[in-house]
Parts: C-alpha cells; sequence; structure tokens
C-alpha cells in the first residue's frame, strides 16, 4: 500500500488552475485577464479557511512568470510546472515572489521593508511578487504607509493578498485591488474530492464515512484532508462510518432520531437516557447540539418544501422517518426548537460542563415541545370567557373589547362625522395629520362635547399652539366652526388613559387563565408584556397545526 511522504492537505495542494475545485469565477477571470493582458496590480482573495486562497495565490505567480519548458514561453494561465520559475515558486523558494504572514509582520516597519523592494526591478523573473496572507492582522499604519504604493504601483510589481477577515481590510485598500471570493465548497463537490484522493491513495472507505468528513470539513479542502489524514491513522487505512463518526464525536443517526423524537413528544427521561448512551460511546455534546439543530432545520425543509425529500445523498430510512416526523410536528414547534437550541448551542459551548448544559436544554425542550400551541391557548382564553367568539353571520370581532368608560360627551350633529372624543385622532390620521392625533389622544380630558365646541381639561404637557392647531384643523375639515372651552379642573381619562387602563385589565384577566398561568409558573421571570387584537382566522385562513405528541 502507498504511504505518504506529506500530509495529505500538502501533497495535494493544488499547483495549476485545472487542480483548484469550486472555484470556477477566480480560473475564469484569470484566464481571460493574461490572454487579453489585462492584468491588475493587485489581487484580494477572501474566503474562509483551506478553500484555496493561497494556492490560488501561487497559481497566479506561477502563470505570469512561467516561461514554460523551452524557457521561450510567456504568461500563461497554465504554468508549465517544470521551468525554473514554477519550481521555485512551488518550493517557496523564489527570489522575486515574496510571502509574507501579516499576523506575525503587522507592523509599519515591516510594510516599509516591502516599498523598499518594491521599487527595484525584479532579478529573474517577468514580476516581483508580494503574496501577503491574512492582509487584515497589519496594523492602521501600516494599510497607510502600503497605500501609497498600491496607488501608483511600479510597472513590475504585482500584489496578492488573502483574507479570512475581509471586512477588516481598509476600503481604500479594498477599492485598488480586484476582488475575488473564493467559494464554500459544497459538501457533494468535497465528497468527490475526497473518494478521488481515497482510491489515488489507495485507502478503503465507506461513502457515507467520506461524507461524515466532508460535513466536518464544513467547506473547507484543508480541514477535510487533515480529518482524512487523522482517519486513515486512527483507522488504519480503512475509513468506516462508525470508526469516523466516533472520531469525530458524531451521535449515531438512528439514535439521533429516537432522542428528537422523544425530546419533542415530551419524554424527557427517555430522552436523557438515550443522550446518557450516546455521551457513553463518545459523542460530544456541543456535536450533539449541533445535529439536533441540523435535523431541525432539515425536518422545516421538509414542511415548507416536500421534495426535500427526494434526496437521494440522505439514506432511505431518514427520508422515511423525517417525512413522518415533520408531519407530526408543527411549524410553531419547529421554529421555537431551532430557536432554543440556537440559543443553547452557545450555551453548550462555554458551559464549564457541557453535558450538563445540553441536559437542561432538552430538558426545556422537552417542556416547550408539551406546551399547547397558539390555536390551543386561544380555545383556552376563547373558553374563558376573554375573547367574546363572533356572533353568527358577522364578522370576526378584531379587537379585545374593553370595558368601556363612562362618556361625558353628548352627541353632535352627525353631519360632521364627529360623535365623540374618539372620532378626533380617527379623522386626523385619515388626513395624515399624525401629530395632531396623538396629541388629541395624550392632551384631552373631555368633559363635554357638543357641535362646534370642546370643553376640556389639557394637560401639565399641552403645547401652546395645540389648541389653535386643533380648531384650524376642524374648521377645515368639518366645513363649521368650532370652538374649544378649556377648565382648570374635571374632565375624564385621556384616550390614550383609557386604551392603557383597558390594556391593563385585560392583562389581568389574561394571567389568571389556566394557560397562561401555567407558562408563567413553569418559566420563572417570564411575563406578559401586551395582549394584541386577535383576529379570527376564515376556515381558508386557519393552519393545520398537528398535535405535537408523537405518540398519537
Amino acid at each position: 500500500m502507498a504511504g505518504t511522504s506529506h500530509v495529505l492537505a500538502r501533497k495535494y495542494r493544488p499547483q495549476v488552475f485545472s487542480d483548484l475545485i469550486g472555484q470556477e469565477a477566480l480560473v475564469r477571470t484569470i484566464t481571460n485577464a493574461i490572454a487579453n493582458n489585462r492584468l491588475a496590480h493587485a489581487y484580494m482573495l477572501t474566503g474562509i479557511r483551506g478553500v484555496g486562497k493561497t494556492s490560488s495565490a501561487r497559481i497566479i505567480a506561477k502563470g505570469l512568470n512561467c516561461i514554460g519548458p523551452d524557457g521561450k514561453g510567456g504568461m500563461t494561465p497554465n504554468p508549465c510546472g517544470v521551468c525554473q520559475h514554477c519550481r521555485d515558486i512551488a518550493n517557496d523558494s523564489h527570489i522575486d515572489v515574496i510571502e509574507i504572514d501579516a499576523a506575525s509582520n503587522t507592523g509599519i516597519d515591516n510594510v516599509r521593508e516591502i516599498i523598499e523592494g518594491a521599487k527595484y526591478n525584479p532579478v529573474s523573473a517577468r514580476f516581483k511578487i508580494y503574496i501577503i496572507d491574512e492582509v487584515h492582522m497589519l496594523s492602521k499604519q501600516a494599510f497607510n504607509a502600503l497605500l501609497k504604493t498600491l496607488e501608483e504601483p511600479p510597472e513590475r510589481v504585482k500584489f496578492i493578498f488573502a483574507t479570512t477577515e475581509i471586512r477588516k481590510v481598509p476600503i481604500t485598500i479594498l477599492s485598488r485591488c480586484q476582488r475575488f471570493d473564493l467559494r464554500r465548497l459544497d459538501m457533494d463537490v468535497l465528497t468527490k474530492h475526497l473518494e478521488k484522493i481515497a482510491i489515488a491513495e489507495q485507502v478503503k472507505f465507506e461513502p457515507d464515512a467520506l461524507k461524515l468528513l466532508a460535513r466536518a470539513g464544513d467547506g473547507s479542502v484543508r480541514d477535510s484532508l487533515s480529518l482524512m489524514d487523522q482517519g486513515m491513522s486512527q483507522l488504519n487505512n480503512n475509513l468506516t462510518t462508525d470508526g469516523i463518526r466516533q472520531m469525530l464525536g458524531l451521535a449515531d443517526r438512528t439514535s439521533l432520531f429516537d432522542l428528537y423524537e422523544q425530546i419533542m413528544s415530551g419524554r424527557i427521561a427517555d430522552a436523557l437516557s438515550t443522550l446518557d448512551a450516546q455521551y457513553e460511546s463518545g459523542a460530544d455534546p456541543f456535536e450533539l447540539t449541533e445535529d439536533l439543530m441540523d435535523l431541525t432545520y432539515w425536518l422545516t425543509r421538509l414542511k415548507v418544501v416536500p421534495e426535500t425529500a427526494n434526496d437521494i445523498s440522505v439514506p432511505e430510512s431518514e427520508r422515511t422517518r423525517g417525512k413522518d416526523l415533520a408531519k407530526k410536528l408543527s411549524m410553531t414547534s419547529l421554529t421555537a426548537a431551532w430557536q432554543m437550541l440556537m440559543k443553547g448551542l452557545t450555551e453548550v459551548r462555554s458551559a464549564d460542563s457541557p453535558l450538563k448544559s445540553l441536559e437542561m436544554l432538552i430538558i426545556r425542550l422537552a417542556y416547550l415541545a408539551d406546551m399547547p400551541s397558539p390555536a390551543q391557548i386561544l380555545d383556552d382564553i376563547k373558553k374563558n370567557g376573554l375573547v367574546p367568539p363572533p356572533a353568527p353571520d358577522t364578522k370576526p370581532i378584531s379587537k379585545p373589547i374593553p370595558t368601556p368608560a363612562p362618556k361625558p360627551e353628548t352627541q353632535p350633529t352627525p353631519d360632521t362625522g364627529i360623535h365623540d372624543l374618539a372620532d378626533l385622532p380617527k379623522l386626523a390620521r385619515d388626513k395624515n395629520e399624525r401629530l395632531l392625533a396623538f396629541q388629541i389622544e395624550h392632551f384631552i380630558r373631555p368633559i363635554s362635547l357638543t357641535p362646534g365646541l370642546i370643553t376640556c381639561t389639557l394637560t401639565s404637557d399641552t403645547p401652546r399652539d395645540f389648541c389653535p392647531n386643533l380648531i384650524q384643523f376642524l374648521n377645515r375639515e368639518t366645513g363649521m366652526n368650532w370652538q374649544i372651552k378649556t377648565q382648570a379642573s374635571g374632565g375624564g381619562q385621556t384616550l390614550h388613559e383609557q386604551k392603557e387602563a383597558a390594556q391593563n385589565a385585560l392583562l389581568s384577566e389574561l394571567k389568571k387563565t389556566p394557560t397562561v398561568s401555567a407558562v408563567l409558573t413553569t418559566f420563572p421571570g417570564a411575563k406578559v408584556e401586551k395582549v394584541k387584537p386577535i383576529k379570527t382566522p376564515q376556515p381558508f385562513e386557519a393552519e393545520d397545526i398537528p398535535n405535537t405528541d408523537l405518540d398519537e
């Protein structure tokens, strides 16, 4: 069996563009630029770790300096790999291709050395090329010093920058570079790449084992190959699915579905027992939390896009079980579970005891799943008389009806369209006078209202121009003359105070209902902030929310 003289990530590092997988946009643009002799003086390569930024920089350097096997060639998108320039660049020993790690050379003095060196022509190559990795690590002073050189670059000097943190690079630098965003590799593309290398290395493997490695690599070729190296060493060149799963600390998929089903049906004792078994088998709590998140996401996709179940890359047993789970779980339950898992992931990562943190997260999820859905809560509220059901053959009531406060006003002639004080802000909003509507609701304490006359007291913070503005508005919009008579005392609640009183009364009643009371008891510190108006849905509007009890 063939051995390896280097780790896989180095042995299979791309040497030409044809070796670079998943970065077609970069390859196409550079190829056209070389063919048309339209080269930028600076390139910015950005992307996550291990997607080929530094490898791409070296390939570009080769292409610009390659002279072909016979020593007579020109610039090419397909460097020969055998001329002296190609070999020296590949070995990181070319005198005119200088690689700098900005993480350890962050200061202005380091950049000054680059600037001084850029003044001189290349010694032997066509171009002097500076490859600066993790360029975002340069200091502000270093960036400022580099800016002048980028504005007026020497003719035979090229800069290639690489970074994983593009947002930390000043816009003044970015605007002077041709930017390439290197893509995170798709799992299928990465899996095929791993399969090709496994065959070349004469390593036995199971296809699902390579999928696990690609998934764990999270779109990074280098990370996936490093994990593959580790698996080859631990598993004696036999990459089995179970072996890779144990190496990565992943839960068995069947057990994962069991755990999720137990959680979402509120069977806490069973869920904790399954968690203990997975932990004893080597499952990592953090990885397991991520697995629960991934499953929640996948089930949500199944629910909104049923065609997701046709993905042949997912085993048939998982697709069948997933479709069954997606039918039983409501969208409300899935989205709530996603939010709790997102928050819980941070807790598990930072906890002194990740297992205990995950246990508490599972308990919270199970209680959440066992709680009634919003539709059930609405039914409970209706049964307790807080939301009157719609009368037959009438439109549904769209908002709670507060206990009406005594109205001190008398009703004016209806031709003005103003029957009581509440009609004033409504008229103002209809005429797009939102500030005036707000002031009416907050500043007037009504005593009486007759055609053309409002008798009231005003609150202490009423602006001086309020009354003149209101009179002018009413005169214009109603076609009659109005007056406002103010008194020093008396008057009822402002419209705003009436709304607050009604809301507080409704909140007080709502907290007494069995369901809301149980929620507040289950989650200490929780509180009801506001009751919104409820629109009773028509039959075609109502969402069919399945019961979350998976045993039924």
